[in-house]
């Protein structure tokens, strides 16, 4: 069966407070799927799992999330038989667009099929939880509420056929890391998140564009001052808005014409390599 894993960008990110009894986060967030995306194969067979994947610095083993999808998939239902998985990457690693996430989730829905398992969406959210954050809204996709550690995802109006340019600058940056030296207390102004829902519901890309905010840019954007460059060149080129996602390094920018988009995929692409231009799905 092939399938494919669609990216995500946050439209917000906020912080609600760390939880006393684990060190977690609690957020709010904002997600979005965009029409950026791995294409997945996945096959029986008898025993075992096997992971193959066009790029060769994405590991095949345990470190693999589709492959701790699998495994996981297999002890919950008891299941005997084995998979192969052949991954076709085309989302960055490591760039705050859930690539690894939607990788598993994709892993999670498939083999629910290919068995005959008939869990509910919300079953596998629950398996997924145990393996990362992204898991449960990739499993749900399209436009979502996400809150809690990432677990509670309430679906949203979609946000469709908004115009963006990805660029993600060439280096990766570990969630945990961020995370760790997020501090709340320094925090100031926390995301409109009723407002930006609202917004979006009514269309209004001028306030989605002027009010989204990731919380987690605090962190990133004080490491990486090219960030802070990328975000400004994307919105001299005509963007109505820039943002990083997730705990990045990657930026998305939204775009109200498509001409101008295509003017600002060019002038990066000269800079880095990956470069996307794409929409919300």
């Amino acid at each position: 069966m092939k399938v494919k894993a669609y990216a995500k960008v946050n439209i917000s990110l906020d912080i609600i407070e760390k939880r006393k009894s684990d060190g977690y986060h609690l957020l709010r967030m904002i997600m979005q799927n965009i029409d950026l995306y791995d294409e997945i194969i996945i096959e029986k067979q008898k025993s075992g799992i096997n992971i193959k994947c066009n790029k060769p610095y994405v590991p095949t083993d345990e470190r693999n999330l589709a492959y701790r999808a699998a495994k996981l998939f297999k002890e919950t239902f008891n299941i005997e038989e084995g998979v192969s998985i052949n991954i076709k990457k085309n989302i960055p690693v490591a760039a705050g667009l859930a690539g690894g996430s939607t990788d598993g989730a994709a892993v999670l829905k498939v083999m629910n099929e290919i068995f005959n398992v008939n869990a509910s969406d919300e079953e596998l959210m629950e398996i997924g939880l145990k393996l990362g954050a992204d898991i449960p809204y990739c499993i749900k996709g399209g436009t979502a509420l996400c809150e809690g550690i990432g677990e509670k995802v309430t679906s949203l109006k979609p946000f469709k056929d908004k115009i963006l340019v990805l660029v993600k600058p060439p280096f990766g940056v570990s969630t945990k890391f961020v995370y760790q030296e997020f501090n709340l207390e320094r925090v100031l102004n926390h995301p409109k998140t009723e407002e930006l829902i609202e917004a979006m519901e009514n269309d209004d890309l001028n306030y989605v564009c002027d009010n989204m905010k990731n919380l987690l840019e605090n962190v990133t954007l004080r490491k990486h001052k090219m960030i802070i460059g990328i975000k400004e060149e994307m919105k001299a080129l005509g963007a109505k808005g820039s943002m990083m996602s997730g705990s990045g390094p990657t930026v998305f920018a939204i775009f109200d014409d498509m001409l101008k988009a295509q003017r600002c995929f060019e002038k990066m692409k000269d800079k880095y390599d990956d470069v996307f231009i794409t929409r919300t799905i």
